[in-house]
């Protein structure tokens, strides 16, 4: 769908038909994940794991190909726009990375992958961490031969995280979890001791029509592109999509009915991002998010940075009581202290508040740090949860279902935790940035949620893969990244909120 110069290097335009290929064939790949999670039986899954693996061993080999190095090596010293050069930047980190994977090995590591995905769900409904404990392994030795295929010099997990997250390196990241391990417990230990709780109206049972159809109006109230998404459940929220076509989940919980409704926004987050993509740079990187951190920064600002705020709750307050029975009295204060209230005893990652978050995600990241180094082993990982649980949020789940089996992530690999920190503490800079040129919260009260997304849309979504993440992050915020303003934010907001 792009658009080339007559005087385009042939090589390039070679380039960029083999690139819009292996675009295609990942988001075929996606859309079967989403089926698996979604829609398929669960007699299914050995089918779809044979489907996965081979599309993923097509797309490895025509990503190495001889003639791709060929035509990445004719184009070295080539004059190319700025759009086309980081066409060829992004394809060639992508072929350097892979050129030495055996495409067995690729082929193993999506079969697996796909076979864990039923298992995990399976191990997780019925408390069994044992029967899941020997694919962690398999996949994690699988996952460390291929690192030592793409750089052999640099550590396992290491490569891991560059996978997900280029261009921010390890290093920073491990920064950034010190200053929140340094900011966020002080400030936990001093909501515990002012004394103050904040409300909790929920009682009893909600019943899943009623939270379902409450989801759906919140996406027509934000402005959910209706003819290129939809909203399915899912054991694990998540979002799978392109610019034509971005598709939202949520799941309920039966005693909260605003988890959903949280979960559904934070998942609309992404699927904007993914509808704010060039339509016509479809198959290029420009067309193509940037990372799994901006990604993380688009649904953490529209969760927490628009869905958490009383404005938010000012318009949406009637449409909840209008699906949710049993809560007429309700006030906006009332709500907005319950969707915003600090409950460090909370086990579950995604039902986390934006403080105690970060510490179920540090507590991932040095889990699956250890193991993959061979620090721990796959049968020590739930007693090393829970001792880092208590240790970090001072409580212990009572089934690994509710602890190291609660996350999808580790069915498919690790070091990916990391871009859910990098995208909230970047989600309150651009936060901070917006802020600056818009009144968002006047915006929310008049339900005009469009000049928002054009301003993402012109400071992140339409540059696609354009700018390596740090440049990206300069463009948009005018700042290279820092948590300055996650810990300023979180501060300012909670010491009015619990009145410390």
């Amino acid at each position: 769908m792009a658009t080339t110069e007559s005087d385009t290097p042939q090589a390039y335009e070679q380039l960029l038909e083999r690139q819009q290929r292996l675009t295609n064939l990942s988001n075929a790949a996606m859309h079967l994940s989403w089926d698996q999670q979604v829609m398929m039986p669960e007699g299914g899954a050995p089918a779809r794991s044979e489907q996965m693996s081979a599309l993923s061993a097509t797309r490895h080999e025509l990503l190495v190909a001889d003639e791709v190095g060929e035509w990445l090596d004719s184009l070295a010293d080539a004059d190319l726009s700025a759009e086309q050069a980081a066409n060829v930047r992004e394809l060639r980190r992508a072929h350097e990375r892979e050129a030495t994977v055996p495409s067995k090995l690729t082929e193993q590591i999506t079969q697996t992958g796909a076979e864990n995905q039923q298992i995990w769900q399976e191990a997780k409904a019925e408390n069994d961490f044992e029967t899941f404990a020997p694919r962690l392994e398999k996949l994690r030795d699988l996952q460390r031969e291929r690192a030592e295929y793409v750089d052999p010099g640099t550590a396992p997990y290491e490569v891991m995280y560059e996978d997900s997250n280029p261009y921010i390196p390890l290093d920073r990241m491990t920064e950034i979890f010190e200053t929140l391990r340094a900011e966020i417990p002080p400030l936990v230990e001093e909501i515990r001791e002012s004394g103050t709780d904040l409300a909790d109206p929920w009682e009893g049972e909600y019943p899943e029509e009623e939270q379902q159809a409450l989801c759906e109006a919140a996406l027509d109230f934000l402005g959910y592109d209706r003819s290129r998404g939809r909203l399915d459940t899912a054991p694990h929220p998540f979002m799978a999509g392109t610019q034509f076509d971005a598709r939202v989940t949520t799941r309920f919980k039966r005693s909260d009915p605003v988890d959903a409704l949280t979960a559904t926004v934070h998942e609309y987050g992404h699927a904007s991002y993914q509808l704010g993509l060039q339509q016509d740079a479809y198959g290029t990187a420009l067309g193509q998010s940037r990372s799994a951190g901006v990604h993380e920064s688009q649904s953490r600002f529209w969760e927490n940075h628009i869905g958490r705020t009383r404005p938010f709750w000012e318009r949406v307050l009637p449409t909840f009581k209008q699906h949710i029975d049993g809560h007429d009295d309700l006030t906006v204060d009332q709500i907005h202290e319950a969707v915003n209230r600090i409950d460090p005893n909370n086990l579950i990652r995604v039902e986390a508040d934006e403080l105690t978050y970060h510490m179920h995600i540090i507590l991932r990241c040095e889990i699956d740090r250890a193991f993959v180094a061979g620090d721990l082993s796959a049968a020590e990982m739930p007693r090393v949860w829970n001792e880092k649980m208590d240790e970090y949020l001072g409580v212990t789940p009572d089934t690994d279902s509710e602890g190291c089996l609660q996350d999808i992530h580790w069915t498919q690999g690790f070091a990916a935790f990391q871009g859910y920190t990098i995208g909230s503490v970047l989600a309150a800079q651009l936060n901070a940035a917006i802020r600056a040129d818009l009144d968002v919260d006047a915006l929310v009260r008049a339900e005009e949620f469009e000049p928002i997304r054009e301003w993402m849309g012109e400071h992140v979504h339409r540059h696609g893969q354009r700018y390596e993440t740090p440049e990206l992050i300069e463009q948009a915020t005018g700042e290279p990244l820092t948590a300055e303003y996650f810990v300023d934010y979180v501060r300012e907001k909670f010491e009015r909120l619990y009145d410390l």
